[in-house]
């Protein structure tokens, strides 16, 4: 087996782990919204009798249901902290054969180049030659091609949050439509889709710092006068201004180049935003559920077939329209001076 052979079969080793690290991190998250509805049922119940024993039983069940969440997320934190060091491991995996397949190909390359010479010197096999030299730089053009085409990868950073006090959200259909239509797309492999749920305020920053996104994704409640709505520790509203939300976004991650904020009345959030990313979505007035997880859904999508943010954006606007969806005029794109969205690749080959 060659070396490069070797680099190949580890590359292939490594995704695959990672694959499976990934599967078992999305089973963990799995389990959380099941318990989490649990507690919102228990608390009702606690709210609706006057029964001591009922309550001391319901209040136990919401101990239990926050043991098994924390249990699961402090799992969930090994698996993703596996899939950090996995991830660097592939890094290394995929340069070492780069590198390698380099070297094979400078090699045969030099080779062609000796052999091209040598044809130059037999004038009566000069055109044959030629004609062999011509097959081989046609297939090498195509390698190239092939390797241009390679997406490179970005990740999708879904924060929701949907207080207790606050009518509730088909944020997990949000999220699913999501994930559902980034699969269906081109470059499903470029794409990255990492979800913390019950978001508070506290949340932002650990999760971009662990992720690293291209892009951030606030899904859920917005007010009127521009604040995001997210939780208290104790599941109650908490409202964040646009000034702490856009000192956030500037300061946490050099990588995020689109901030989406699917949420009510998000749209200043968005042009505040849009002074340090370079570009940004929101909402100018309330939005339906399926008008705002269909928009979601086929933006990734777009963006997942290497559009650029302009004709995706439009193409989420069309997806509504096709689907009869009213509220095609509420999400608004914004960006920075000095980009232009059609410009604005987020999947592409890399060059």
């Amino acid at each position: 087996m060659s070396q490069l052979d070797t680099y190949r079969n580890t590359m292939i080793r490594k995704r695959e782990e990672l694959a499976k690290l990934n599967q078992d991190l999305a089973k963990e998250q799995a389990k959380i919204s099941p318990l989490q509805k649990k507690i919102i049922s228990a608390q009702s119940m606690i709210d609706r009798t006057k029964n001591q024993s009922t309550i001391n039983t319901k209040y136990k069940e919401i101990q239990r249901a926050n043991k098994s969440i924390s249990d699961i997320q402090k799992k969930c934190g090994d698996l993703q902290k596996k899939i950090a060091q996995k991830e660097k491991e592939l890094a290394t995996a995929e340069k070492n054969f780069r590198n390698e397949e380099a070297k094979v190909n400078k090699k045969n390359l030099e080779a062609e180049k000796k052999r091209q010479r040598e044809m130059e010197r037999q004038a009566a096999a000069f055109e044959q030659s030629l004609n062999e030299y011509g097959t081989v730089q046609t297939n090498m053009q195509m390698e190239i091609e092939r390797l241009k085409a390679i997406p490179e990868k970005i990740t999708v950073l879904f924060l929701a949050a949907n207080p207790k006090d606050t009518q509730k959200l088909s944020l997990d259909e949000e999220a699913r439509s999501i994930q559902e239509k980034i699969r269906l797309s081109e470059y499903r492999d470029s794409i990255h889709f990492e979800s913390r749920w019950a978001t508070r305020s506290s949340d932002i920053l650990q999760a971009i710092n662990e992720t690293n996104p291209t892009i951030v994704h606030f899904s859920g409640h917005g007010s009127m006068s521009g604040e995001l709505v997210l939780l208290n520790p104790d599941g109650s509203t908490k409202m964040v201004t646009k000034e702490a939300i856009t000192m956030a976004m500037s300061t946490a991650s050099d990588t995020i180049r689109l901030v989406v904020f699917n949420a009510c009345f998000s749209e200043s959030q968005a042009v505040s935003v849009v002074e340090h990313i370079e570009a940004a979505i929101g909402m100018s007035e309330s939005i339906r559920d399926d008008t705002a997880c269909t928009f979601a859904a086929q933006l990734y999508s777009s963006i997942g077939f290497g559009r650029s943010l302009q004709v995706s954006f439009n193409q989420a606007i069309a997806e509504l329209l096709l689907e009869g969806i009213p509220g095609e005029n509420i999400p608004q794109i914004y960006a920075r001076d000095d980009v232009d969205l059609n410009d604005m690749i987020l999947v592409r080959p890399d060059v």
